[in-house]
């Protein structure tokens, strides 16, 4: 894992399109901005993991099956 030490304001870049920023910490807690282009899916890790829970079910769901799960 590569690890960075960022000041408020200061930014990383990812590629060519990726910029993550950071916006500001209080309490312990960290606010980031992403910038990244619209085809690039950008997710909370527990989200992410949501997602591809749901497309598994979907693979393995028989081919007429028509309902779809909200995820929350």
């Amino acid at each position: 894992m590569l690890v960075f030490v960022r000041e408020i304001g200061e930014s990383l870049v990812i590629g060519d399109d990726i910029v993550i920023k950071l916006v500001d910490v209080k309490r312990g807690v960290v606010r980031l901005g992403v910038d990244a282009p619209r085809h690039v899916d950008v997710h909370r890790s527990e989200i992410y993991r949501r997602i591809q829970a749901h497309r598994g079910e979907e693979e393995g769901a028989p081919a007429d099956c028509t309902q779809k799960r909200v995820l929350r």
